[in-house]
């Protein structure tokens, strides 16, 4: 709870700054789109926090691909011990400095910050119409420090098309536009899904070897993943889903550089990163090289000498 409490404060915080800093811009404070690219900020920042993560995600996903004839043969070998095998597995791990688990790692870091914007955006729907009722009320993260108590009611009458962001669309009936709140949340959703979809598709096809024995697993989870989401979607607020939604862009964009720049050997992505060197590299052809005589002068026509320019001594000796 400790932990959680602390992420509600750093989540919160960072909304309030984005906040700050759009409604110092011109942005109107109490607009919905005002805290909605507030979340948007939120994910710029934790995604440019997680970049080395990434990068380590990339060199184990990397050298797994490499040491897969290895890891075969050890399977092969003690297909009957599965303690030696699994010995010989983290032998194999050291030796060749590959975590398995660096390639979970921003996803996992990035679960406790998922759970608290939704505490905070829980929090912030609790917002008592009437303060003075309920004076029991404590809000989220910093909303409960004096400097920023008043921005929380803000958040809470913050509205993007009629819907606020902290609904959800299993509570649409307890929104001022229920409607509106469903058609959205449907919209965030797929959206959601959507791009949770593309994202895993682009690493399969573009950066997975064919004969890679984990890419079976890769395409359970293909269709898995977008199923759970698209389920317990309904559950979510918007503000989450906007959240989630922003962060698959981002992994969408930068999967797509790492893939084109620096894919991993053997995968159709390094074979047409290959392809476009040769292309570059390619010489110019015969078409392209021409004489510079032919250019100026007519086929099968003599050369013309110019005349060199003399001095009046060599005229006179000629």
């Amino acid at each position: 709870m400790f932990i959680l409490d602390w992420l509600k404060d750093g989540v919160s915080w960072i909304l309030v700054q984005f906040h700050t800093l759009f409604s110092a811009l011109g942005m109107d404070p109490d607009s919905g789109w005002t805290w909605t690219l507030s979340i948007v900020g939120l994910v710029v920042v934790i995604r440019i926090l997680l970049i080395p993560l990434f990068v380590k995600q990339i060199k184990a996903q990397r050298n797994m691909q490499l040491i897969q004839p290895q890891m075969k043969e050890i399977q092969k070998k003690y297909a009957g011990d599965k303690e030696r095998q699994s010995q010989e597995m983290m032998k194999l791990y050291r030796e060749t400095g590959t975590n398995p688990l660096s390639s979970c790692l921003p996803i996992i870091l990035q679960a406790p910050i998922f759970f608290a914007l939704f505490s905070v955006l829980q929090g912030v729907a609790m917002y008592p119409k009437n303060p003075a009722d309920d004076p029991g009320y404590v809000a989220p993260g910093v909303f409960a420090w004096d400097q920023y108590a008043g921005l929380v009611a803000s958040m809470h009458d913050a509205q993007v098309f009629g819907v606020p962001l902290y609904a959800t669309f299993m509570d649409a009936d307890e929104t001022p536009n229920p409607m509106a709140t469903r058609i959205l949340a449907i919209i965030m959703i797929a959206l959601m899904t959507a791009t949770t979809f593309i994202t895993q598709r682009q690493l399969i096809v573009k950066n997975s070897a064919p004969d890679n024995p984990m890419v079976k697993q890769q395409k359970i989870l293909l269709y898995v993943f977008p199923v759970i989401f698209a389920v317990s979607g309904i559950n979510f607020p918007i503000g989450v889903l906007t959240y989630w939604f922003t962060t698959n862009l981002w992994s969408m964009g930068q999967q797509f550089y790492v893939i084109r720049n620096n894919p991993q050997p053997g995968t159709p992505a390094f074979e047409a990163k290959e392809a476009r060197k040769k292309a570059k590299a390619k010489p110019p052809t015969s078409m392209e090289v021409t004489d510079t005589a032919s250019e100026t002068e007519e086929p099968g026509e003599p050369v013309r000498q110019q005349p060199k320019r003399t001095t009046r001594s060599q005229r006179k000796k000629k």
